[in-house]
């Protein structure tokens, strides 16, 4: 006989564009089993990448077929030649019976109620009268309000929340940004909303992710230098090509290197460019991918950023000297959180039209003199709250189970 894990868990992504939302789920895969490691955890993403990303104990994923949204804001299949709509006609088969087969006893969606036009419709619909308990996950700013609150009219998310759903955890502190009082969340949906805290502490990977190479165990050309360095991260890197380029082509503080983290999303002509810019400054390195961007992030004397949710938790858990410059189309999403966040303190902000090499370089020469920011009181132990609630949805599932092991 042997010890069945205790529970399963589920977390969906539609990963239509870079790697943020299954970032994030992993993140929250790696707290949920280390709050009780006997429990599975299957991530289902549209992000075949995120196979190449480490993954705590316990945990497998289910890829599908991939999608990505134009610079127009529709849809279209990524790889594949088929039309739209038979392609979400697979993707919705390929979630209900991945998740009617794994039988969840917690269900994470991240940000998309439905899924991608509705692809989480059939398994949504299965699950309901079932144990299966169903969570929608939120970061803390979705876009403008008006805006959110006409893709939520549109998509019918308050009509699934209120049917289908039985929390909504905000991944933000609401000092920082009111999620719920900003958009006028109705009461059918702002009764079920809990406030988690920022992602933030206890993030990394060498902490939460059992699968994580140490440092000596990274190939050299990966890991951090011993030498004092500023850091640039552009998240993904499908549009972070002109921050970067900027960068590279910026003074850098004396006594200092360069690092970029161009993410995989990165056009490969824009990448090859910016690598024979950076090629004529011994002193800056270009780095397509790193599994650990939180060891760079950490040893760095400042960095430039672009202001998504996950770059913007790990410099605020990192307590370092950050400058951010948010992507502003075509959602004001990252401007949004990035002035917020500059309204407490916390980083300093420059618009992107305005971030050239020479503003670049004299914002890192005054930061590494100033040194860190004051350390702020707002919430960064989100994982650790998730952890909680998740505790208290699933309390009456602890008891342990047996089943007998296979004949072989």
């Amino acid at each position: 006989m042997r010890l069945r894990p205790s529970r399963r868990i589920a977390l969906y992504s539609h990963d239509t564009q870079g790697l943020g939302h299954i970032r994030r789920n992993i993140v929250l895969a790696a707290a949920l089993v280390a709050a009780d490691p006997r429990t599975d955890v299957l991530l289902l993403t549209g992000a075949p990448e995120a196979t190449s990303l480490p993954l705590p104990p316990n945990t497998d994923i289910v890829t599908l077929p991939t999608i990505h949204k134009g610079v127009d804001g529709h849809y279209a299949a990524r790889a594949l030649s088929s039309p739209l709509p038979q392609l979400l006609a697979l993707r919705s088969s390929i979630l209900e019976a991945s998740l009617t087969a794994f039988a969840p006893d917690l269900l994470v969606v991240d940000k998309v109620a439905r899924g991608v036009d509705g692809e989480l419709d059939a398994a949504l619909h299965a699950l309901r009268g079932t144990d299966t308990r169903v969570v929608l996950g939120l970061r803390e700013i979705l876009d403008s309000p008006s805006v959110t609150q006409r893709e939520w009219a549109s998509a019918e998310t308050t009509e699934t929340v209120r049917d289908y759903y039985d929390a909504i955890w905000v991944y933000g502190d609401r000092a920082v940004y009111d999620l719920v009082a900003e958009c006028e969340m109705p009461d059918e949906v702002s009764s079920k909303v809990a406030y988690t805290g920022y992602l933030g502490n206890d993030r990394g990977t060498g902490t939460m992710l059992g699968t994580c190479p140490t440092r000596d165990a990274l190939p050299s050309a990966e890991q951090p230098p011993k030498e004092r360095y500023v850091l640039c991260l552009v998240g993904g890197g499908q549009d972070g090509l002109e921050l970067a380029d900027a960068f590279v082509r910026a003074p850098l503080p004396a006594g200092h290197s360069g690092i970029v983290l161009t993410g995989p999303y990165m056009n490969a002509d824009g990448r090859a460019a910016l690598l024979r810019t950076a090629a004529r400054e011994p002193a800056m390195r270009v780095l397509e991918f790193v599994p650990d961007a939180e060891r760079f992030i950490s040893g760095a004397a400042a960095v430039v950023s672009m202001a998504g949710y996950n770059s913007v938790c790990e410099l605020l858990a990192a307590g370092c000297r950050a400058l951010l410059v948010p992507r502003t189309e075509p959602r004001t999403e990252q401007a949004i959180r990035a002035r917020s966040l500059q309204r407490l303190g916390l980083v300093d902000v420059i618009e992107p039209d305005f971030a050239g090499p020479a503003q670049l370089g004299a914002w890192t020469a005054g930061a590494v003199l100033a040194g860190p920011p004051l350390r702020s009181r707002i919430n960064l132990d989100g994982l650790a709250r998730v952890a909680i609630l998740a505790e208290a949805l699933l309390a009456d599932r602890h008891a342990p189970t047996f089943e007998l092991a296979h004949a072989v």
